[in-house]
């Protein structure tokens, strides 16, 4: 049995953002894109990639990858996403979209708002004059809408569960897991939050109606960590208010969401070669574009890729992946010689697992029999033997020796 560390990351914002758009690029998913609200009505889900520098250059071989992509010496590794339908006022209480909406984000284990950074769409979606309305009102307003969501939740059964931790001596961590165990929010994201807020977890009685917003507000932030994208970045009035985002307590970053999309589709019709995320493109053959075409290239070059130096779509997933999750890249081979799989395959498979993953933990993430026969792991850098609680590093290459291969 093979087990995964696969993280689902939710694209969310409101109607007409570029949410859409942020999605289709990431993952070349065809979807429906327009300028009015719920345009998205049913949530998609694509693939889309991590992108990391591949090993194979270290070490001076032609890799064979199987479960990536190795482009331009760099592995890109798939990832589940999930573009979910936009929200509006209320969306907790289930107007709108918002069963939709929330049945997305209690299995999503982060999230990318796609924020319009330019202010051209009011608090619903609509459209209005470009900076008209304050980007950072939509934050708020969704970091209100899944608070509200977590507490509707909690406050069933609050005097219940303060109760009986107080009363019975029952550990209030555990008890919140279980009634929040179907958004996905785990006891050391309750945990980290409690410590956080400073509240006395021995008297849970005692806390007010703030003081158990205010948690909910903690709990939302560890197990739902959030980067903002600001859209439409390549509009004049996107760079003041990119200045006011990033004053926030969030990762912002400054993206184009239909640059992205274009660069894509025209490296897919092989008219261009481009890497995603990477800071320009080149043309492979200027005869089957038009000028119209060309100019457009141009000018994403000109007003994106020279200002910020990506489009933004490739570095805002890295980030959820590296930053917010902190995870890091481990290869697994069997051959530490060649540094290949038992059919000869040179660094097949490359994984994202969560810093602190042990030589142990990430055996059993190959296959449960791996990790029940584990007697240690090699370095194949070091060419050293590893014990079962060693943990990895970004970027390490090992073999697992199990008592089965042993024998």
């Amino acid at each position: 049995m093979q087990r995964s560390y696969s993280r689902l990351l939710g694209i969310v914002g409101k109607p007409n953002t570029g949410k859409s758009t942020f999605f289709s690029a990431a993952t070349l998913a065809l979807v429906d894109i327009a300028n009015y609200p719920f345009t998205t009505i049913k949530s998609n889900h694509g693939i889309g990639y991590v992108k990391t520098p591949c090993v194979h250059n270290e070490f001076q071989v032609i890799d064979n990858p199987k479960n990536s992509l190795c482009l331009n010496n760099s592995r890109l590794i798939p990832v589940n996403l999930v573009d979910i339908a936009g929200i509006v006022p209320g969306a907790w209480e289930g107007k709108g979209l918002g069963n939709k909406f929330l049945d997305e984000i209690r299995r999503a284990d982060a999230l990318i708002h796609v924020v319009d950074a330019s202010g051209c769409t009011d608090s619903e979606g609509r459209l209005c004059k470009p900076g008209e309305h304050d980007p950072i009102e939509d934050i708020r307003f969704l970091e209100q809408e899944i608070n509200l969501w977590i507490l509707s939740i909690i406050k069933k059964d609050w005097s219940k569960i303060s109760r009986t931790s107080e009363v019975e001596s029952k550990d209030l961590c555990s008890l919140l897991e279980d009634r929040l165990s179907g958004l996905s929010i785990k006891r050391n994201h309750i945990v980290k939050a409690i410590l956080s807020s400073g509240l006395n977890i021995e008297k849970p009685t005692k806390w007010t109606k703030q003081d158990l917003i205010r948690l909910i507000d903690l709990i939302r932030k560890k197990s739902k960590p959030m980067l903002i994208v600001a859209n439409k970045f390549d509009l004049p009035q996107s760079k003041k208010n990119l200045e006011k985002l990033s004053k926030l307590d969030y990762i912002v970053i400054p993206c184009c969401a239909e640059a992205e999309l274009a660069l894509r589709r025209a490296a897919e019709k092989h008219l261009i070669e481009y890497t995603p995320g990477d800071a320009d493109f080149k043309i492979i053959n200027s005869k089957r574009l038009t000028q119209n075409q060309i100019r457009a290239l141009e000018l994403i070059r000109k007003e994106v890729l020279f200002k910020i130096g990506t489009t933004g779509v490739q570095t805002a997933i890295n980030k959820v992946y590296f930053a917010l999750l902190n995870m890091i890249t481990v290869y697994p081979v069997e051959d530490l010689k060649h540094l290949s799989d038992h059919s000869g395959r040179v660094l097949p498979d490359v994984y994202l697992v969560p810093y602190g993953t042990t030589a142990k933990q990430f055996a059993y993430l190959i296959h449960t029999e791996l990790g029940d026969n584990f007697i240690y792991a090699m370095d194949a850098r070091e060419r050293r033997r590893i014990g079962e609680d060693t943990i990895l590093k970004d970027q390490d290459i090992i073999s697992i020796i199990s008592a089965k291969k042993r024998g």
